[in-house]
């Protein structure tokens, strides 16, 4: 077992790939090496990361590219046009990495929108847009963006991201399920290419064919996006070195994990500081949107306890209430209490995965909380609402994708008790396709209002959150597409709620 877990803890091919970049190959590429598009991603004041992939054959195991390191020079100029264009440089796309490409552009402007884009064996991929964000001490009027999560190939087309990159976005926080790890199943909407994901190959060639969808391209071209995962980047309902499969080997779900991670990494416009060794990864994260919002990426899947109660709805019995029980390990929840407590910012943003809002299922007497989500975790889930209102954190909203619903919930500390203030406000995004096409649901949301004070608002409709941010009101609309089992759905808007800063809770227009 040590010998394996060694061997698993060593799977860290990108700790390579920044060592040696191997023989360095300048192709003349006849197919098109940049079927995968561009995306930029973790923008700061002064820099952003901009990224691509070389695969001309983006589903076969290797991309259709040579064994060797591939030079790839990138631009990034002031206009669409690239008539005045302020950097330039060269990467090197290396085998060891999938021939993915993640540069960090220094030395930016605050606040600016560029235009960037790759050439290699004389090829030129498509054109993107990026920003960066204001000045850290800076006081910027607005900020508008959009949240998304749970995209499953092949229960649905991306129809939702057709209207989102028409809309005036300054980002895009994705929250997990950008992939299904499932084998590809007969009869659906779409196919997977392959069976279930447990090697680095299988991993890559469902990110390629992800990426491969055009509308998901042209939302990753539209503006800078911040990501994080939830569990089918690895598997269903994973638990930090837990599979899902009982009496999986240790041992060999982390080397799994270690080949997830890695292709995640590989496929996201993410930093070089998140470069993953052997089966951890750095993902949580923070960014300052001036003064005006504070940005907290979190990672609610690789330090997580078990979920108790064998992962089966339950009441919040002393399983579910244990103190031992933790969704973001030790150092994360240090490290977010820490921002929390120091930061600046009118609104205080935790962008994380699973419900937060500790909502009974059903009706009647008896209880029935998700043991996968916050209330799985109630006692951290509590003291983390109580450190909250105890160090008067400003305004904060806690932006959550995994449960291919809408939500609007407002957040006390303990959900179950209606006579307690609000402290936060909770906004739960629908999934982009899994679940088909869902539908309204005006009478569950009558009975789960009547269950739960802390609910506002449910919907089982696809679709996006477009939030719009300003000094004094945060509002939230919720847009949601007829459907996406056949190309064409529209878009309308279902629901909108506003909260007011200083007024925590949710409120709708």
């Amino acid at each position: 077992m040590n010998r394996r877990l060694f061997l698993a803890t060593i799977a860290a091919l990108p700790t390579l790939a920044q060592r040696s970049q191997g023989a360095l190959l300048l192709p003349r590429f006849q197919e098109n090496p940049f079927t995968l598009g561009v995306a930029s991603g973790d923008p700061e004041a002064t820099s952003v990361v901009l990224w691509t992939k070389l695969a001309p054959r983006p589903l076969d195991p290797d991309g259709g590219m040579p064994p060797e390191s591939v030079e790839v020079r990138w631009e990034l100029a002031k206009d669409e046009s690239f008539t005045t264009i302020l950097q330039q440089g060269k990467a090197i796309a290396s085998r060891l990495l999938g021939h993915s490409v993640h540069v960090e552009v220094e030395g930016l402007s605050p606040d600016h929108w560029y235009w960037y884009r790759f050439h290699a064996g004389g090829a030129t991929s498509p054109v993107g847009r990026t920003r960066t964000l204001p000045a850290p001490e800076s006081s910027p009027e607005s900020l508008r963006f959009a949240f998304v999560s749970c995209q499953h190939y092949e229960t649905g087309y991306f129809t939702a991201y057709s209207p989102l990159v028409k809309e005036e976005l300054d980002l895009v926080f994705h929250l997990g399920d950008y992939i299904y790890e499932g084998a590809g199943r007969d009869g659906q909407v779409r196919r997977h290419a392959n069976p279930k994901l447990l090697t680095l190959t299988d991993y890559r060639t469902r990110y390629a064919q992800y990426r491969s969808d055009p509308l998901l391209q042209a939302a990753h071209a539209h503006c800078p996006w911040f990501v994080t995962w939830d569990d089918h980047e690895v598997e269903n309902n994973y638990a930090a070195e837990l599979s899902e499969r009982k009496g999986a080997d240790v041992a060999e779900f982390l080397l799994q994990r270690a080949h997830a991670y890695q292709a995640y990494y590989e496929l996201m416009p993410l930093r070089h500081r998140s470069i993953p060794r052997g089966p951890d990864m750095q993902l949580y994260r923070k960014a300052s949107y001036g003064t005006l919002a504070e940005l907290l990426v979190l990672d609610t899947r690789q330090y997580r306890s078990d979920q108790p109660n064998g992962d089966t709805a339950s009441p919040l019995n002393d399983a579910a209430l244990s103190p031992k029980q933790t969704l973001l390990g030790t150092h994360q929840r240090e490290w977010l209490q820490s921002a929390l407590s120091t930061s600046p910012a009118t609104w205080n943003v935790l962008a994380q995965q699973v419900m937060m809002g500790l909502v009974d299922r059903t009706v009647g007497p008896a209880q029935k909380f998700s043991m996968d989500q916050w209330p799985g975790y109630a006692h951290e889930r509590m003291a983390l609402t109580q450190f909250m209102a105890d160090k008067k954190v400003k305004n904060p909203v806690v932006l959550t994708g995994d449960i291919h619903s809408n939500w609007v919930n407002n957040l006390r500390v303990d959900d179950r008790k209606a006579e307690l203030p609000i402290v936060a406000t909770e906004f739960v995004g629908t999934s982009i396709t899994s679940g088909g096409n869902g539908s309204d649901n005006p009478t569950t949301l009558a009975s789960l209002r009547a269950e739960n004070p802390c609910v506002q608002f449910f919907n089982t409709q696809r679709g996006y959150v477009r939030c719009t941010v300003r000094k004094n009101q945060w509002q939230s609309d919720y847009l949601v597409v007829d459907q996406v089992t056949k190309p064409g759905g529209s878009v309308t808007t279902r629901a909108s709620f506003v909260v007011e800063a200083g007024k925590p809770g949710a409120r709708p227009v």
